[in-house]
């Protein structure tokens, strides 16, 4: 089969023709139908260390379809149509115990700790498959797994938000635009920012009420005057430290924050508003497997999009990751091997 490999930071990726991999008893062996093209994988280019030290194959947002299952599994058969989970969790650990399985403390990362979906073929655990239905197209269904995952866990589960509440959207790419879509659809008040105005123009059409370009207006200014005072909740979904102070200040007395991208670097806020103003601030970190049924439900029944803006041969993996890098996916891209 063909993949594409990690070597290292600053190196493209290589294609190079491997075998298909063995199943265990407990396993199914997936062809890929699509996977998406995400900035962590930008990340691990940069440097960012995986667990597994390379070579190693990249890509985690994934579908595809069961071609062979191992001897034990009873859950999926050959032929159903599946979506691949970015982390694989072991049920056990206290996180698993509590319903907080996406910080499972031996959590596997798939294109991290373990080979990926930039391939034609990859092996997952058959208990950690979600079934798709047969509604919703099979490639673009690739990007429920994180890039619509992410931003349900955060705005649902993280920032209880509720109908009516104002939600601020710092940053309207891959996973901010799908954040307006969701909020819209649980019946928020969205405020969407960023400094591209093709991005702006797209998050109305998904149910921004309010844009805000960066390039033009003070958005902490902004929102508390759209809001009357500051919104009920802020979402980062950029992963620049000074965005989140940003989304920090918009907010209320009383509001909450999350911060969804990631960033390396410290960051700095008033110690005094966090306590006076009992500002909530959140990490969010993936999605509960949990919440993928009602998600897929949502698509299936026309209340999301699947917002994919790119689709490119696995030959073209580097390409795809470039444009990624220099903003020019519209969405989300995703790979056919």
């Amino acid at each position: 089969m063909k993949a594409a490999f990690f070597y290292g930071a600053g190196q493209p990726l290589k294609i190079e023709d491997v075998p298909t991999p063995e199943i265990g008893p407990e396993e199914a062996l997936i062809k890929i139908a699509a996977c998406g093209v995400c900035h962590t994988d930008l990340h691990y280019l940069e440097g960012v260390p995986t667990f597994k030290k390379p070579p190693l194959i990249l890509g985690h947002e994934a579908s595809g379809i069961v071609t062979k299952v191992g001897e034990k599994v009873t859950n999926v058969k050959e032929n159903d149509r599946v979506l691949i989970p970015p982390v694989l969790t072991c049920g056990s650990c206290y996180n698993c115990r509590i319903g907080r399985e996406n910080l499972c403390r031996n959590i596997v990362m798939i294109g991290n700790s373990i080979d990926g979906a930039y391939a034609e073929y990859t092996k997952i655990p058959a208990k950690d498959l979600i079934k798709l239905p047969t509604e919703i197209p099979l490639e673009e269904a690739s990007i429920i797994s994180d890039a619509m995952s992410t931003p349900f866990h955060a705005l649902k589960n993280r920032a209880n938000l509720r109908p009516g509440d104002s939600v601020v959207i710092y940053g309207v790419g891959g996973v901010g635009l799908n954040a307006v879509q969701i909020a819209t659809a649980l019946g928020a008040f969205v405020i969407a920012i960023d400094k591209v105005e093709e991005k702006l123009q797209h998050a109305r059409k998904l149910g921004a009420s309010e844009t805000i370009n960066v390039d033009v207006e003070n958005p902490v200014k902004a929102v508390r005057r759209i809001t009357g005072g500051g919104a009920d909740v802020a979402v980062e979904a950029i992963g620049i430290p000074e965005v989140m102070r940003m989304a920090y200040n918009s907010v209320r007395w009383g509001g909450r924050v999350v911060i969804v991208g990631y960033s390396h670097k410290d960051l700095t806020i008033s110690a005094a508003r966090l306590m006076f103003r009992e500002i909530e601030v959140y990490g969010s970190l993936g999605c509960r497997i949990v919440d993928f049924p009602p998600l897929i439900d949502m698509v299936r029944r026309g209340k999301l999009k699947l917002l994919v803006s790119n689709k490119m041969p696995l030959d073209q993996i580097n390409e795809a990751l470039e444009m990624l890098k220099k903003g020019k996916i519209k969405t989300r891209a995703i790979v056919i091997p």
